[in-house]
């Protein structure tokens, strides 16, 4: 009797041991086949960025790391509920575009990159730069040929061994970066603006499909339902990414470089701002230097150190002269070299750059010289300039083709013509502003483009970006 009951419970016990290991067997093999399903996600991913990494690499010699997870998520742009009741419309009538694979893998490598600063040619340099040598940060957008131009003529720049070269992209292209990559003279570093129209092509700040058009009338815009519907701009017309990108670039980039570039944070010597279509003299470097000498001596509060204006004033008897004049966005925007102190009063005044109802960056800081600077702006300019304009075409020019080496030839000319009045011992001060001068020169008219609130929270959340 005691043999059956306990010949039963093995039997019972038997049965609950194999359906608990079939049970245990069917929840591994799910699991198994739901993490292959996973590996083979992240796989894809992985390829995709090291295809990406390899022809960065093969095109520009330079290795990037590319890390599709990153430790934190690139910051999207802050988001602005501009018209909740006709964004609800518009998303009811035009579905918010998916973010492809490839626009999310380019954000990736943005944030990574701002995040290493990887200095290159650091070690090669390191005995020759020292500290509070001059920093030139080069605005780039999308023109190799303009700017094979600028890295030649800085390449013959006496002295170029001492700088730092920023380069701020708003545009990942690998020609541009094989350019950058042929930089063997200086330093170099590479910053890309994070909220670039490439990198959000189909929502803001790029051009989102449920924006208003350029041209509708305001209330039209408002039964239509487009998310901008309230924010027109001065004229009556709706923002356009392509032009409204410049100034978030100018204000991000004069931003990160002060504050965020790592190795720049005790830099108490100049930074030089210039862009692609610009073209130095050899000379620009030792004139920076002689002019940042007298502005010690002679001219305390001169707030902005310019390399010259838009005109073509010939060198004999000029090289060595300079003015003190009040600062005028439309002559001297070019090579403009500011300080940290200038930088700070500049920052102050984020609201009212940000706000101000003009796409471009230098009206909007012609705004700030008579509207929220302590003082309108004083400048010592070169008379001879330093830097041209080598740009024939661009955002501002209708011409239909480019003539870069045209325009080379004529400015290397200029040069070789002036050959002996370059590299001047001292500097004159031919023209000053007198103590009680004339002040600021305000805007003479607003351009517009700048109207769309989300333009305005988004230029000012820069200063809050870490």
């Amino acid at each position: 009797m005691r043999f059956r009951i306990y010949k039963r419970k093995v039997v019972i016990l038997t049965l609950v041991v194999l359906i608990c290991g079939l049970a245990f067997w069917t929840s591994g093999r799910q699991k198994k086949n739901d993490s292959g399903s996973f590996s083979k996600e992240v796989e894809a991913v992985r390829r995709s960025s090291s295809i990406s990494s390899s022809s960065s690499i093969n095109n520009n010699h330079i290795p990037v790391q590319v890390t599709p997870v990153v430790s934190r998520v690139p910051v999207p742009p802050p988001a602005i509920q501009a018209n909740d009741t006709h964004q609800e419309k518009a998303r009811e009538k035009i579905p918010k575009p998916e973010v492809d694979n490839t626009t999310l893998v380019y954000r990736g490598i943005v944030f990574q990159l701002n995040f290493d600063q990887t200095i290159r040619n650091e070690e090669k340099f390191k005995a020759v730069r020292r500290k509070d040598d001059l920093v030139v940060v080069v605005q780039v957008h999308n023109r190799p040929d303009y700017l094979k131009l600028l890295v030649d003529s800085l390449k013959k720049a006496r002295g170029v061994e001492s700088i730092l070269l920023i380069f701020s992209h708003d545009f990942w292209s690998p020609e541009i970066n094989k350019v950058v990559a042929s930089v063997d003279f200086c330093q170099v570093l590479q910053i890309f603006f994070p909220f670039s129209i490439q990198l959000y092509p189909q929502e803001f700040p790029g051009h989102d499909p449920r924006d208003c058009p350029r041209d509708i009338p305001k209330k039209d815009a408002l039964k239509l339902g487009c998310i901008n519907a309230e924010y027109p701009d001065s004229f009556g017309h709706y923002r356009e990414a392509k032009f409204s990108q410049t100034k978030h670039h100018w204000w991000w980039k004069l931003h990160f470089v002060w504050e965020r570039v790592r190795i720049l944070k005790d830099h108490a010597g100049l930074v030089l701002l210039i862009e692609e279509d610009h073209f130095m003299s050899p000379d620009f470097i030792h004139l920076l230097k002689l002019m940042s000498a007298l502005k010690r001596e002679h001219c305390a509060d001169c707030d902005i150190l310019s390399l010259g204006s838009y005109s073509h004033i010939g060198y004999s008897s000029k090289a060595n002269k300079v003015e003190v004049k009040a600062w005028k966005s439309t002559e001297h925007n070019m090579g403009m070299a500011l300080s940290r102190e200038t930088y700070h009063k500049l920052i102050q005044c984020t609201d009212t750059f940000c706000t101000y109802d003009d796409y471009n960056w230098d009206w909007s800081l012609q705004h700030l010289t008579v509207s929220c600077l302590p003082s309108y702006w004083k400048v010592m300019v070169s008379e001879a300039p330093r830097i041209f304009h080598a740009g024939d075409c661009g955002m501002h020019h209708k011409k239909a083709s480019c003539m870069p080496m045209s325009q080379k030839t004529k400015i290397e000319n200029i040069l070789q013509s002036s050959g002996n009045q370059l590299f001047p011992k001292n500097l004159l001060v031919m023209k000053r502003l007198p103590t009680n001068g004339a002040g600021g020169v305000a805007p003479h008219v607003k351009n517009g483009g700048w109207g769309d609130i989300r333009d305005h929270e988004l230029c000012k959340s820069y200063v809050r970006l870490q």
